[in-house]
């Protein structure tokens, strides 16, 4: 398989684009390499299969939208609070929303591996890497509430994008005042919070013997 860094991340820009304009039915080897102004066939010797293909660009995603650690070291430098919370919240609104098209082409990405068990897997991987990323970071950075309000703040989070990125319910309130009130009731309950389950097709995750 082709192991070149810059290549690979420009056929899956290539290919993001591709998911923008026509779905993930359009989404092909051909129409990635097209789209790339790449011969026939470069796609296919980075991504063997269509499920490959898939999976790269919700890795591709979560790259561009990860955090600028100039923003993270200016927030980090504040003491742990419900204010900092809501202000890391507000950030990652902030990321996910500035470039739409990639919020939307996950989400996309998820209701596709619903129909196809290997993107599942591929997806559900990175997925379930960055929500315990984001517990680390949670709990490093003492932020009120632990694993399971991280895991509320991602459902949370996710229905919220789905309503300002797609047809939305137009309840008419602004997205600062929601993220305030999202964080507020968010932490009121944390010491009563369950610890996070290991997820059980999770092949990251160690067993009981590890």
């Amino acid at each position: 398989m082709a192991s070149n860094p810059q290549r690979r991340a420009a056929l899956a820009d290539a290919g993001l684009r591709v998911l923008a304009a026509t779905g993930a039915r359009g989404l092909t080897h051909r129409a990635v390499d097209a789209e790339a102004g790449v011969p026939v066939g470069t796609a296919s010797n980075y991504f063997r299969s269509r499920d490959a293909l898939l999976g790269a660009l919700g890795e591709r995603i979560m790259e561009r939208i990860a955090p600028d650690e100039r923003r993270v070291a200016e927030l980090a430098a504040r003491e742990p609070s419900v204010e900092l919370f809501t202000d890391y919240v507000r950030y990652i609104v902030e990321r996910t929303t500035a470039q739409p098209e990639l919020t939307r082409a996950l989400i996309e990405l998820r209701l596709e591996a619903v129909r196809r068990p290997d993107l599942a897997r591929i997806l559900g991987g990175t997925l379930r890497r960055g929500y315990r990323d984001d517990v680390a970071f949670h709990v490093a950075a003492g932020l009120p509430g632990g694993a399971f309000e991280v895991a509320l703040l991602h459902y949370a989070i996710d229905g919220f994008l789905l309503d300002l990125l797609s047809t939305s319910i137009d309840a008419g309130h602004h997205s600062d005042q929601v993220v305030s009130a999202l964080v507020s009731r968010l932490v009121a309950a944390a010491p009563s919070a369950p610890a996070a389950p290991r997820h059980p097709t999770d092949p990251d995750q160690p067993t009981p013997s590890d």
